[in-house]
């Protein structure tokens, strides 16, 4: 199976989240994907573009009842949407109380049209976003990573391959590749995330 090299160190981070936070427990909604499914959540469902659309409104399911998760995730989404500020609020409203919201974002990246392609973030930057549309900030964790090999591979016209033995998985701080962050909702206190254990964490 071909790994990326981009989302190596954000996957196995995130894996090592969503065991801190009880996944298994936890009925999840990804947003035009199916690959949060490795994290064993209780129910797991996809709600793609252009059948639902997350820069429009909250998402309704057909027979009319409003879509409400404990978690939802977007992989390598919102740097496709026109109205990311707005699509993040319709999460936000979507979260039952104590939700997560988990997305992971390019930065040094090519333009990929699918079928737009229109902002990059850094950490700081998913964690501004995040707090702009409603999220506590002391209920966010916003990691990064990247080095110069994997920038510069990124560039090429398919994306680099991770390469066991090879390929070099040290993060450089000024080549910031990929961003990734898990904000709450306000919620139970005694659920409240440990936001420097998270942060903490490869």
């Amino acid at each position: 199976m071909v790994q990326y090299l981009n989302r190596m160190v954000y996957q196995q981070v995130t894996g090592a989240w969503m065991r801190e936070i009880g996944a298994q427990d936890l009925d999840a909604v990804e947003i035009s994907g199916t690959r949060s499914m490795r994290y064993g959540f209780r129910s797991h469902r996809n709600y793609a573009f252009p059948d639902y659309d997350i820069c429009d409104t909250p998402f309704i399911d057909p027979d009319g009842t409003p879509v409400r998760a404990d978690i939802i995730l977007a992989e390598q989404v919102w740097e496709h949407l026109d109205r990311p500020y707005r699509a993040t609020r319709n999460v936000y409203e979507m979260l039952n109380p104590g939700g997560y919201f988990w997305l992971a974002a390019p930065f040094f990246c090519r333009i990929h049209g699918v079928p737009v392609d229109c902002s990059r973030w850094t950490a700081r930057g998913l964690k501004n976003l995040l707090i702009e549309c409603g999220f506590d900030e002391d209920r966010i964790v916003a990691r990064q990573w990247g080095n110069k090999e994997c920038a510069l591979g990124d560039m090429e016209p398919k994306w680099a391959i991770y390469e066991p033995g090879k390929s070099s998985l040290a993060n450089q701080p000024r080549w910031p590749v990929m961003a990734w962050a898990l904000a709450q909702k306000a919620g139970p206190e005694q659920k409240q995330i440990d936001v420097e254990r998270l942060a903490a964490m490869t």
